[in-house]
């Protein structure tokens, strides 16, 4: 998004630990953006946290959020990814994604947004470093390999985890549970390696990207480990995230949705 077609209105699809957050920090003034609309799966859950904001938005059906804002944040389960993004960016407007790891199930809105003059837009989350991947990614990239580690909690009922019937209850040492390409460990772990993705997609892409997934008893935060060689540089980032109300989800998550929106609007602009 640059600065000349920054979005006034904003509309949050999901209410839970991020998109509340988010929420709250439109609510209080974010560079001149407005939250019109939200759209929530259990409105009633939300009533009274919406009733305290300066501004209370309006509640809407999923279907006509995009007849009430110029960008939609994305911050709902997975599998509603395309009746989110499709709406605003077959119409030329623009969708935040964080489920960066359902994009790929669904690789064609790319095509109808460049078609329509819209724009997905996958945030830094809660990983560091893309901005020298993406630089790097204008060279040459020779590999990418992310090692992540997660609580027990944060990993319970990923889709490859129950399919494999492997039970990580009661560990006592890390388990590697996964090593393979960011596509298929954005399909076997949808709402927990959304990092992976957007690391791919900043970069080599999905089918060269490489992880490994570790259940460890030991850690306490959401680790990544990022190791890239390239023929511009060599470099390594780990990052520890404090897991949020959601152990899948990173505190900084929000925080780094809410960095993007401030840069729409802001005088100095630091990074890519």
């Amino acid at each position: 998004m640059s600065s000349s077609r920054a979005p006034q209105r904003v509309a949050i699809a999901g209410l839970g630990a991020i998109g509340a957050a988010i929420a709250r920090e439109l609510d209080r003034g974010l560079g001149g953006l407005t939250l019109p609309a939200v759209a929530s799966g259990s409105p009633e859950k939300h009533r009274d946290f919406l009733a305290t904001f300066a501004t209370p938005p309006a509640v809407v059906p999923l279907d006509q959020l995009h007849e009430h804002a110029d960008v939609v944040i994305e911050a709902a389960p997975a599998k509603l990814l395309r009746a989110i993004v499709e709406p605003f960016v077959s119409r030329g407007k623009s969708a935040i994604v964080l489920s960066a790891a359902a994009l790929l199930q669904h690789e064609d809105l790319i095509d109808i947004a460049k078609q329509n003059g819209g724009q997905i837009i996958v945030p830094t989350g809660a990983l560091i470093g893309l901005d020298a991947v993406t630089a790097a990614a204008v060279g040459t990239i020779n590999s990418v390999r992310m090692i992540t580690r997660k609580p027990v909690d944060g990993l319970r009922g990923a889709p490859f985890i129950v399919d494999n019937g492997i039970d990580i209850d009661g560990l006592k040492e890390p388990l590697k549970l996964f090593d393979g390409s960011a596509r298929e460990a954005g399909k076997g772990f949808p709402a927990n390696l959304n990092v992976a993705v957007a690391l791919s997609l900043a970069g080599i892409g999905p089918d060269r990207t490489m992880v490994e997934i570790w259940a460890d008893p030991g850690v306490t935060r959401n680790t990544h480990r990022i190791e890239v060689d390239a023929d511009s540089a060599r470099f390594s980032m780990t990052i520890e995230n404090i897991p949020s109300d959601n152990p899948r989800t990173g505190l900084i998550t929000p925080l780094s949705v809410i960095a993007l929106l401030r840069k729409q609007g802001a005088a100095l602009r630091v990074g890519t």
